[in-house]
């Protein structure tokens, strides 16, 4: 937490159609549970056409402005490596970046435009020491489909933030389709362990 423990910011990076803005909505939706003041965000881009999209999420006692400025959040999740690294540099010192290591070509890339850089695991390791990387796509097939991939990460960033278990059962139970609850909830669970 920041501005003296009153604030949290976090900040969640990923490409179109990776469900980043269900995931900035789970948490905002925790956070109110538990009687936080919310502000919230979003960035689409180009996210119908695997743009990037970025989520900007603040809870605490009072606040003002939805937006994370730079050098101020507390969390980085991202979706994708090339999105960790794109925004690591708004992260405060000793912040926590987490991010899904499975690679998805931005759409300048799927085009042509631009390419891939080469050791992007070994470049955000070096860009920001206090990293977490997690296959959370596998995880989530492991849970029953790869959709899930955004209820790992936020399973994978669940011990950090002060909202109980059951807090995060009750918004994924109620957000997503009821017939992939059961998926979901693993998929959380197994992003709460790999996240350790």
């Amino acid at each position: 937490m920041t501005e003296n423990g009153t604030t949290t910011n976090i900040l969640i990076s990923g490409v179109g159609g990776q469900g980043v803005l269900l995931a900035s909505y789970v948490l905002g939706q925790a956070a109110m549970k538990e009687g936080y003041e919310v502000k919230q965000s979003e960035v689409h881009g180009m996210s119908q056409r695997g743009g990037s999209v970025v989520s900007h999420l603040r809870f605490g006692e009072r606040l003002a402005s939805p937006i994370v400025t730079q050098g101020t959040a507390d969390f980085l999740l991202s979706f994708e490596p090339l999105e960790a690294l794109r925004f690591f540099n708004w992260l405060r010192p000793g912040a926590l970046l987490i991010y899904n290591t499975l690679r998805v070509n931005p759409s300048t890339v799927a085009a042509g435009l631009a390419t891939y850089p080469d050791g992007i695991h070994e470049r955000i390791a070096q860009a920001w020491p206090n990293s977490r990387g997690i296959d959370a796509t596998l995880l989530a097939e492991e849970a029953g489909t790869a959709k899930a991939t955004n209820i790992v990460m936020l399973g994978s960033i669940a011990r950090e933030l002060p909202f109980p278990l059951e807090t995060w059962r009750h918004i994924i139970g109620r957000v997503v389709p009821p017939k992939t609850v059961d998926t979901n909830m693993k998929a959380f669970e197994l992003g709460r362990a790999a996240g350790r």
